[in-house]
This record gives C-alpha cells, sequence and structure tokens, in this order.
C-alpha cells in the first residue's frame, strides 16, 4: 500500500512541478467554454440546448492532454522497468497512477463545469448534475486513456496514436453522461442514464487497469 501511495504523491506532485500537466487542460477547457458562444451565435437557447455536449466535449480533449506522458516519462527515465518489478500488483500500480492524473486533471475540470455552464446559458437546475455527470465520467475518461497509453509507451510518437485509439472508447461515457444532463434540462429524469454512465465507470476500474498492465508488460517483453 505504501508504494501504491508513493506512485501516487510522486505522480501528482510531478503534474503539478513539470507544468502543463496541472493547468494546461483547465486552461483548455475555459478557452474552449468561452470561445463557443462565439462561434455558435447569440441563440441562447441553442446554447442551453447543446450545452451539455460542449461541455463533455471539452472536458474529454481536455482529459488527453498529458495522457500520453503518463507512462512515456517512466519509460524515458527507467522507471517504468522498477515499477514492473516491484511486488505490488502492476494493475495497482496503474490505478495509482491513473488516480494521480484524474486529481490533477479531470477533478478540476468538474469543478469548474457548473461556473463555465453560465456562460452556456444552462438552467440552473442542470448545473449540479453536470458537475455529478463529470465527476463520474473523467475517471472513466483517465482510465480508458490509460490503456491507451500503455499500448503505444513503446512507439516514437505513440502522441499522435493515442487519440485515435481512446476515442472510440470514450462514445458510451459521452452519450450517457450528456444524456443524464439533457434529461434533466428537457424535464425527465437522469436516472438511467447515469446509473449506466455509473456502471461504465466501474466497469472501466476494474478492467481499464488490468489491460493498462497486460500492455504494459507485452510493451516491455
Amino acid at each position: 500500500m505504501g508504494t501504491l501511495i508513493a506512485v501516487m504523491r510522486r505522480d501528482f506532485t510531478l503534474a503539478i512541478r513539470a507544468g502543463g500537466g496541472f493547468g494546461l487542460p483547465l486552461v483548455f477547457f475555459v478557452s474552449v467554454i468561452a470561445v463557443a458562444p462565439f462561434a455558435i451565435g447569440p441563440d441562447l437557447v441553442l446554447l442551453s440546448r447543446i450545452g451539455p455536449a460542449l461541455l463533455w466535449i471539452a472536458a474529454l480533449l481536455s482529459t488527453l492532454i498529458g495522457l500520453d506522458r503518463l507512462f512515456g516519462q517512466d519509460a524515458e527515465d527507467g522507471s517504468l522497468d522498477l515499477l514492473l518489478t516491484t511486488p505490488s500488483p502492476l494493475a495497482l500500480i496503474v490505478l495509482a497512477k491513473a488516480a494521480a492524473h484524474w486529481i490533477a486533471t479531470g477533478l478540476p475540470l468538474a469543478v469548474a463545469a457548473p461556473l463555465l455552464g453560465l456562460m452556456l446559458n444552462l438552467p440552473p437546475e442542470t448545473l449540479g448534475t453536470v458537475a455529478l455527470t463529470l465527476l463520474v465520467g473523467t475517471p472513466t475518461l483517465t482510465l480508458l486513456g490509460a490503456v491507451g497509453a500503455a499500448l503505444t509507451v513503446g512507439l516514437k510518437r505513440g502522441g499522435l496514436l493515442l487519440p485515435v485509439l481512446v476515442l472510440p472508447l470514450t462514445v458510451p461515457v459521452l452519450i450517457f453522461g450528456v444524456g443524464a444532463t439533457a434529461g434533466i434540462a428537457g424535464g425527465g429524469g437522469f436516472g438511467p442514464s447515469f446509473t449506466l454512465l455509473l456502471a461504465v465507470m466501474l466497469g472501466s476500474l476494474v478492467l481499464g487497469p488490468l489491460a493498462a498492465a497486460a500492455a504494459l508488460k507485452a510493451s516491455q517483453a
């Protein structure tokens, strides 16, 4: 357990100190949402209708920032070889690294989402729902990204291939996340979509680290 906490603390510290790992995704998220009303126009009804989708797409793209460094930096400095030889299960180490990435990237996006939702003319009753769905959905995006990062860790320019691998896997997350928020905005409930979003998150929490660990072992074989 001490090894996992040390890995999480190390990755979170590097994300803050290295530059770009902590602030850049949030800045990108805010920039996309701030520019969207100028591109769409002054139609407040349209903004309110597509606002949840814009927030989720911006969150997805922001989460992808820095994922190529999740294991790439460890492979470059030799830390990955040490992690592969530790007594702790590799899947748990992957989970610890993904948790550190989510705290530095996904959590600030979920916190900032209600404020940015005001810029998109979202109804007040949906602002909390947006934050809740992102709070549940962004860990899934990080775990799926960890699988893609593990598959591309041994490839040159793997960062260019990473979005191509990860984006198709995130479609269910986007559908359920936007569906839960749109259900509230349309006067319906968000229960079914949110339940499915939670189920996808729990599934990725179990399968994501295992798949990423297997990919890392195969890349170092």
